[in-house]
């Protein structure tokens, strides 16, 4: 058997999966991190803290007994000069840990590569490696269109052709959940409060080429709330705000690029308000939730596909 471990140390999550190459089954282990009530995430010093705490356990839950033939980890969040995160080396110095004691090959790529193949592997599209696709990444730190294609050393090769100038859908999606006294993260909350609404919104959102604005999504939410509007309203405006704008920015970039398909990974696009929509908008695939999430799938994928198994 052909064992590769993920592993991912977001600021949000403790992630590690177990890619069994001979019978395609992907096991994972992941863990949040704790935030404290009313708080929008963790400063970067709490993140390695609580990274150092979780990540033993979740290795030993799933590499008991395995001999392992790779392991990929995510070393920053994008594949772009001067991107660094500190929670990141928590996730690195294991991978470098095992394979000093080991022998086992490590291979590093971004947090934002180990989103795309996860999205790719739970779409079962991995063959997408092998052409071009555009690719959205929408989370709490980025809303970024993502044009994908083959690459010999990083196995795809990702130019950012559009992101937000301002507020990323994911702090959007939790700053209104917040306002509405849900728990950090707010994406499922948010979203189960939204289907209790039958309000019907006509949305024009802000682009700028295929760049986005989401600053007025906090504002106009903000402002529905002090006017006494029901929680469930605003809560679909603001799922429903996102996709908007995520439909114009994927429309704006298949009209620059051609018809290609599109691949939808990070949290927010779990939400099944926004993927239905665009399911019926686009040649679309979007992984399911436990692969959309903050999640090591991917790393192990990789650490596979560089193998060259």
């Amino acid at each position: 058997m052909s064992f590769y471990l993920g592993i991912d140390t977001s600021n949000y999550t403790t992630s590690v999966a177990l890619f069994d190459s001979i019978t395609g089954q992907m096991k994972q282990q992941k863990k949040l991190l704790p935030v404290a009530p009313g708080n929008l995430g963790l400063r970067q010093s709490d993140a390695v803290f609580h990274h150092t705490r979780q990540l033993p356990e979740l290795v030993e839950m799933l590499t008991s007994e395995v001999k392992l033939d790779g392991i990929g980890v995510s070393v920053k969040p994008r594949l772009a000069e001067g991107s660094y995160m500190p929670c990141f080396l928590c996730g690195e110095g294991l991978a470098r840990a095992v394979a000093a004691l080991t022998g086992t090959p490590v291979y590093k790529t971004s947090h934002q590569a180990g989103h795309i193949l996860a999205a790719l592997f739970s779409a079962e599209k991995t063959e997408f490696v092998n052409r071009e696709f555009i690719a959205f990444h929408v989370s709490g730190g980025t809303t970024d269109c993502l044009l994908c294609s083959p690459d010999s050393e990083n196995i795809i090769n990702i130019l950012q052709t559009g992101s937000s100038l301002d507020l990323k859908a994911g702090q959007a999606v939790d700053r209104v959940g917040l306002m509405l006294g849900l728990d950090f993260p707010c994406g499922a909350a948010l979203e189960k409060l939204a289907l209790k609404s039958e309000r019907k919104f006509r949305i024009k959102p802000v682009i700028r080429g295929k760049d986005c604005s989401l600053s007025g999504l906090e504002n106009k939410c903000r402002k529905m709330l002090s006017d006494g509007e029901p929680a469930e309203d605003i809560a679909m405006f603001c799922l429903m705000y996102v996709y908007e704008t995520v439909r114009a920015m994927t429309a704006a970039a298949l009209d620059e690029y051609g018809k290609m398909p599109v691949v939808y990974a990070g949290g927010v696009m779990s939400d099944s308000i926004i993927r239905c929509r665009l399911e019926k908008d686009f040649d679309a695939y979007f992984a399911e939730p436990a692969f959309s999430c903050d999640n090591a799938a991917g790393l192990a994928l990789y650490a596979k596909l560089k193998s060259g198994e």
